[in-house]
This record gives C-alpha cells, structure tokens and sequence, in this order.
C-alpha cells in the first residue's frame, strides 16, 4: 500500500497525468463557481419575491459565506463526480507508462457506462451519509465518534468507487481488491480531501493509487 502510494506520486510527473490534473483541478474551480452564482441568483430571486430591500447585497454576502460550507460538505461528491469524466484517461496514463502488458488487455467502458456509474456513485455517496446522519448526531456526544463513523462509512464508498473503476475497464477477475486494501485505499482518499488545497489532488493521487493497488500485487494484500 505504501509503495501504491509512493508510486501515485510519481506518476504526476507523468505530462498525461499532469494535464489531467489540471483539468481536474480546474473543473472543481469552475463547478463551486458555478454553484455560487446559482446561489446568488437564486437567492436575489427569492429576496425579490419577498420583497426584502438589499437583497442582492444579501444575497451575494450569503452566496459567499455559504460557499466554503458546501464546499467541504459536497466536496467528495463533486470530486468523484470529476474523476469519473477523466478516470478513463488517468488509468490509462499510469497503465501505459507502469503496466503496458496490463494496458494491452484492458478496455475502455463507453461513455453511458462512465455516465451510469457517475450516477451511482453519487446517489450512493448521498444515500448512505443521509442513513448514517441520525448515527452522526447520536455520535456527537462522544466528541469523536461522528468524525470516526463519517471517515469509515465515506472510506468505505470511495474504496468501492475506485475499485468499480478498475473493474470496468479489467473485469472482476483482474480489477476487484480484497476488503482491506479497498479500505485503506479508501481511507487514504477521504483523509486526503478533508485537507484544504491538497484535496485538489486527491481524486488523480487516489485513482492512480487504485491503479498502483491492483496491478502491483496488493489488492489481495
């Protein structure tokens, strides 16, 4: 795992991954951009139809206070969301350069089969952290035990995420990762993108990882 994790470092100085990680980065930028100025817009419609004066100054100061929250709180779903449009071409760059006879044999799923799985992904990130919001409130008491339960349920999710790409392109044969690894491969990616600015980089580290993890003998570790 460790070594995994070594090598999803270097594999940014690969020039493919590298792009791909710009873009990555700036599809994030431009997707909580985005998201404030439909906030904005929609709440300087709503101070209208109530007919509160400044609305727009109210609105525009909510829009950017309410940002940095959704940020956090949506983060890993818009990043998993981003990963999926471009985890084909990252797969691809880490195989061609460390796994060519793996690259050989695996095949690209098409694009309604990225769309479907993006899909789930998303509903399931969503799903199960709205299922688990009455274990979080109970938890707080104990002042650790919702942070514990939010890091083991979303890095049990990313873990699944990260191997279904692997299993689309590879098989369940050749893709799949035993339990334990797909956890802390999980773990690693969910610590990761709890780190403001590091985040960014997380989804390309975390599927170059995964790559790392299934070819290099340790997704049965």
């Amino acid at each position: 795992m460790i070594q995994a994790l070594q090598l999803s470092f270097q594999s940014l100085s690969d020039r493919r991954v590298a792009m791909l990680l710009i873009k990555v980065v700036l599809c994030t930028f431009a997707s909580f951009l985005l998201l404030g100025v439909g906030m904005w817009f929609a709440l300087d419609w709503l101070f209208a139809w109530l007919n509160i004066q400044n609305g727009t100054y109210v609105s525009a100061f909510l829009s950017l206070a309410i940002i940095p929250i959704s940020a956090f709180l949506l983060f890993r779903v818009v990043a998993i969301a981003i990963t999926w449009i471009f985890a084909d071409d990252i797969i691809d760059a880490v195989e061609d350069r460390y796994y060519p006879q793996k690259a050989a044999f695996g095949k690209r799923p098409g694009v309604g089969a990225g769309v479907h799985m993006a899909v789930r992904s998303i509903a399931r990130v969503v799903g199960y952290n709205l299922l688990a919001l009455p274990l979080y409130i109970i938890l707080l008491v104990t002042g650790v035990g919702t942070a514990i339960a939010f890091m083991l349920i979303n890095a049990l999710l990313l873990g699944k995420d990260l191997e279904d790409m692997l299993i689309a392109r590879h098989g369940a044969s050749q893709g799949s990762i035993q339990k334990l690894p797909r956890l802390l491969l999980g773990f690693i990616g969910t610590i990761g993108m709890l780190i403001p600015f590091f985040n960014l980089l997380v989804p390309v580290l975390a599927t170059a990882m995964a790559v790392h993890v299934v070819h290099s003998g340790n997704r049965a570790i």
